[in-house]
């Protein structure tokens, strides 16, 4: 007899859930978010869902409130508004649009495994960079592709490891990470560094042995060459990190699964279809940000008086990096330092290794002369800061110090070049002592 009020009471409550969800017009979801019942109606259904998970998905990030400057700044190009509107206003949406990004990527490798997660998050892991990068080269750009690229590595290594340091230092005494793999990453930045400094150096050496065409023809084939090589060395890398040396990753796997050693099961908000379109439509997106974007700087620069430089450097970077600066820092909070080295330094050596003589090589299909020779100051802020990142974590441990050296040696930059000019350029190789 209980067993049948049981029942009764269970087909009572079910009747009343239908009823009052078809009034409704929406499921009734339980804790983790799953729907308690299925409507067999399709109409209902799928829009239901279909803005149940448009909510999780806004609700991932604080961030995302400024999704609203998206409308607002593809509507201000489109129009014509001032070139300071424009650029404020698109500047402001591409930031939501990378948590998006960086969203989307992770709830898509989560279903491709450790393999093609980890291909999946170094392609779109800076994918607004670079359509930004894109965008500014398709325009003839060369200075702002090249200061962004900059600026994206000293952010990295810089700001957000100073920050990671920081945070965490104030927390804890002490905190350790993974030596051998901060190791391999600093190594691959000294390579990249050198990359840098070679053409530099070539081009000093070369001045007045050869005609200006014939200097930037060398410099061209230099930057072609050193370009795919760096390409091959990334390529290595990620066989090194996914398949031949899995044992060096693995302290920083088990940080990123838990505890116990297994991940922890969330609850998956974007299947992998809905992931794929997510990352379309945001990519799309950020496209046509960035294009009003890159065409609105020139105006910036004339009317704000600063130089392009200070905006490709300083200002660009911090649109795509906002999401993973934040990142880095929650997890330092949380001792997880390896997580939070693998964000930093692991995103500066993309952008190196990967980004930038993917953009070297894409000019070069474009006809567009994007070299890796970087003019001298750049190149030469660029060794510095490697080489201190280099020393500081060499011991495998930080504190708060640590990390605030980090961010003061990014503030001096910062201040360097908001009274570094544009037309410095064209004498830097004059005072270079070569």
């Amino acid at each position: 007899m209980p067993q049948e009020n049981g029942g009764s009471l269970r087909n009572t409550l079910n009747e009343h859930l239908t009823e009052h969800s078809r009034l409704l017009s929406r499921p009734f979801y339980n804790a983790d978010g799953q729907p308690l019942y299925e409507d067999s109606r399709k109409w209902v259904r799928w829009p239901s869902e279909t803005a149940h998970v448009t909510y999780q998905v806004l609700a991932s990030n604080y961030v995302n409130v400024l999704l609203v400057f998206v409308p607002l700044g593809i509507i201000a190009g489109a129009v014509g508004w001032s070139p300071t509107a424009i650029f404020v206003l698109n500047f402001l949406a591409i930031i939501p649009l990378a948590a998006l990004l960086s969203f989307a990527t992770e709830e898509l490798s989560v279903k491709l495994g450790q393999t093609l997660g980890g291909l999946l998050n170094a392609t779109f892991g800076n994918a607004v960079e670079l359509i930004v990068s894109i965008v500014a080269l398709k325009n003839g750009e060369i200075r702002i592709v090249q200061s962004s690229m900059l600026g994206s590595i000293l952010s990295n290594i810089l700001l957000v490891l100073g920050c990671c340091f920081l945070a965490g230092g104030l927390r804890y005494h002490e905190q350790s990470f993974n030596e051998t793999v901060a190791s391999t990453m600093s190594s691959l930045m000294a390579v990249s560094s050198a990359s840098l400094i070679i053409p530099a150096t070539l081009y000093a050496v070369m001045k007045g042995s050869a005609a200006s065409d014939e200097k930037e023809d060398n410099i061209l084939v230099l930057s072609h060459g050193t370009a795919i090589i760096l390409l091959i060395i990334y390529v290595l890398y990620l066989i090194f990190q996914l398949r031949t040396h899995t044992d060096l990753f693995e302290e920083e796997q088990r940080a990123e699964d838990g505890e116990g050693g297994n991940k922890q099961q969330e609850p998956e908000i974007l299947s992998p279809p809905a992931a794929g379109v997510a990352l379309v439509v945001i990519t799309v997106c950020v496209a046509i940000c960035a294009e009003y974007l890159v065409d609105s700087i020139d105006s910036i620069v004339a009317t704000a008086h600063i130089s392009k430089t200070f905006i490709g450097l300083i200002l660009l970077p911090i649109v795509g990096n906002a999401a993973e600066h934040v990142t880095a820092v929650v997890v330092a909070m949380k001792d997880k330092m390896d997580l939070a080295i693998g964000v930093a330094i692991g995103s500066s050596m993309q952008i190196a290794l990967l980004v930038t003589p993917f953009l070297v090589i894409l000019g070069w299909i474009m006809g567009q002369k994007m070299t890796l020779h970087f003019e001298t100051f750049e190149t030469v802020v660029f060794f510095l800061s490697v080489l201190i990142t280099n020393y500081l974590i060499q011991d495998g441990k930080s504190n708060f110090l640590e990390g605030a050296m980090l961010i003061g040696m990014y503030a001096v930059i910062a201040l360097a070049f908001l009274v570094y000019p544009d037309e410095a350029s064209s004498v830097g190789a004059k005072i270079w002592p070569f």
